[in-house]
């Protein structure tokens, strides 16, 4: 069977998930129905850490000879790289992606690198960058080079790898030259969110959440620190609305906010390419 034949695997797109907000297990369910579609795999499955169907009873269900489990996280950070590796039965031992291969009889599971970490993972956030001021004119798109784009991502103290991806999408686009100035903010980590406004210098601000879903974060925390009021957010959120304006005047600088980068188009593409790096570890490992 050829590497690039999947026919005879199971894909698993295991999402965070949660019971607090519907909308952030979107993502999953979006880019599985487009990799349904393609036909590529035996099955596609929906997984999830903190909600149902979760991620052990799904991987109990499969019996496919390969399993090929993507985390659609940004960052290699505690809960992908720690968390969930160890309670899957992951060997975290392993210097190299030979830790990320595990063996369950008949069945061979793969545990993929997140999605935020790959590289074109830059044309997707330019992508949102580029959708959210063309949809919201007003009554022009404004130019990129008058425009600083901020890249807004969670950030933890518990993992320095949480901001790594962040920062490395940041610096990316900045060598691109292709605005301003581009900058990495965070929820929990300084330079903060509500920090773009003594950051940015120029009068338009571009603000790309880098989550997989508009939950919690998306849709609450980062139009909350961007400074709208929270009963305008709440009002919004009740009536089903997004709860920010494109763009709104805030502190002298007309801000858009994109929406996050899970249900993109391009992402079906990055799961594939995440699939293929994986399917070749074990040939990689051999030739060692």
């Amino acid at each position: 069977m050829s590497q690039e034949d999947f026919s005879d695997a199971a894909l698993v797109l295991l999402g965070h998930g949660t019971t607090l907000n519907a909308e952030s297990a979107a993502p999953v369910y979006q880019q599985a129905a487009e990799l349904r579609r393609r036909n590529c795999f035996a099955t596609v499955s929906e997984a999830f850490w903190k909600q149902a169907p979760q991620v052990m009873e799904v991987l109990a269900s499969l019996t496919a000879s390969r399993v090929f489990i993507v985390p659609l996280f940004i960052s290699e950070g505690y809960f992908s790289e720690e968390v969930i590796p160890k309670a899957l039965g992951f060997d975290g031992n392993e210097a190299d992606n030979r830790s990320r291969i595990q063996r369950r009889g008949q069945q061979t599971l793969y545990y993929c690198h997140p999605l935020g970490t790959h590289e074109r993972m830059t044309s997707v956030l330019l992508a949102r960058a580029r959708e959210i001021v063309a949809k919201f004119p007003f009554p022009r798109p404004p130019n990129p080079k008058d425009t600083t784009l901020f890249i807004a991502g969670h950030g933890t103290e518990r993992n320095p790898n949480s901001r790594q991806a962040i920062e490395q999408q940041a610096n990316l686009i900045r060598a691109l030259d292709l605005y301003a100035a581009v900058h990495a903010v965070f929820l929990e980590e300084g330079p903060r969110v509500g920090d773009c406004y003594r950051m940015a210098r120029t009068r338009n601000i571009v603000v790309v959440p880098f989550f997989m879903s508009d939950g919690l974060h998306g849709r609450e925390d980062i139009p909350l620190l961007l400074g709208e009021p929270k009963r305008v957010v709440q009002r919004r959120l009740e009536q089903g609305l997004p709860t920010w304006r494109n763009p709104t005047e805030r502190k002298d600088k007309l801000v858009w906010y994109a929406a996050s980068v899970g249900t993109d188009p391009l992402l079906a593409g990055v799961i594939l390419d995440r699939v293929r790096e994986a399917a070749a570890w074990e040939a990689k490992a051999e030739r060692a």
